[in-house]
């Protein structure tokens, strides 16, 4: 410490003071005459917990519930393609066999996506999971 000098006490007698009173000086309330920041509501937590019976009551594994197809849905052949990439879906509709795209609309049914074991379709509000041939919910 024989080295330092006279100014080099003094930036380290500043710097302590900046220390000292700085975070005070930052923690201070300001009072500047404005008005009180308005009280956040807390969290509530639900009056009553939601019934928790129906997922307790199924089964764990179970296959999702199949609904009924509609009878004008289109019949799904096979499904052709990488999917995602360029699948297409070969569906027997009221006026033949042909490819569809997702996209694409057959008898006023629009395949929407593609699936390794299904088709899914919609018309309207109406959605349809069309299963590929030799599935288990095959209609």
């Amino acid at each position: 410490m024989a080295g330092m000098r006279l100014r080099d006490h003094g930036l380290i007698a500043a710097a302590v003071l900046v220390a000292l009173v700085l975070p005070p000086w930052l923690l201070r309330e300001a009072d500047h005459g404005a008005a009180p920041a308005p009280a956040v509501a807390p969290l509530a937590a639900p009056v009553s917990p939601p019934p928790l019976r129906a997922a307790f009551a199924r089964t764990l594994f179970a296959p999702p519930a199949a609904d009924a197809l509609p009878d004008d849905a289109p019949v799904l052949l096979g499904v052709v393609g990488r999917l995602g990439r360029d699948a297409v879906a070969l569906v027997r509709g009221a006026e033949g066999t042909r490819t569809l795209s997702p996209g694409d609309s057959v008898d006023g049914w629009q395949l929407r996506s593609l699936a390794i074991d299904a088709a899914y379709f919609t018309r309207g509000g109406q959605t349809a999971r069309v299963p590929m041939p030799g599935s288990d919910d095959q209609r």
